[in-house]
């Protein structure tokens, strides 16, 4: 296998991981910050979702950061096969997540026009794009590392 850009122990594959913590994390403080999300599965939903995804990120980033300090390509097959699985599983969630809220928020306070709740509202869609960037990065990741797989 031979590095390309996103591959893990390279500055890229850093950079989308950290990207995906901060977009994850954000997401998570934007809707928990509110005072009524647990009254929605989805955004209970996007909340669990979002936080596999921050812990997920979160330790591939350190692996990064630590092969990058050792100057070392992390190429081991299975390894490679493990970052497939797991970029695929958080990649899953994270749209189902981000899908399902993104529709509820559209639903609840768009067409019943049942938003009343003012700056809530606002973070609940913040929340909500957030969680949808976080799963742009993750996806990336997935096709970097599903290429990387075929290609071992």
């Amino acid at each position: 296998m031979r590095a390309i850009p996103g591959s893990p122990g390279t500055l890229t594959s850093l950079f989308l991981r950290i990207l995906q913590c901060v977009f994850a994390a954000g997401s998570i403080a934007s809707m928990s910050t509110t005072s009524n999300f647990f009254n929605f599965t989805a955004f209970c939903y996007l909340i669990a979702s979002m936080g596999l995804q921050v812990v997920w990120s979160f330790a591939l980033a350190i692996l990064d950061g630590i092969a990058l300090v050792k100057k070392k390509v992390l190429h081991n097959p299975v390894l490679v096969s493990l970052y497939v699985v797991g970029d695929w599983v958080t990649a899953l969630l994270s749209l189902a997540a981000a899908s399902s809220s993104g529709g509820i928020a559209v639903l609840y306070f768009n067409d019943l026009g049942s938003c009343g709740l003012g700056e809530e509202c606002q973070q609940y869609q913040l929340a909500v794009a957030l969680a949808f960037l976080g799963w742009v990065a993750v996806s990336i990741s997935f096709l970097i590392m599903l290429w990387l797989f075929a290609a071992g």
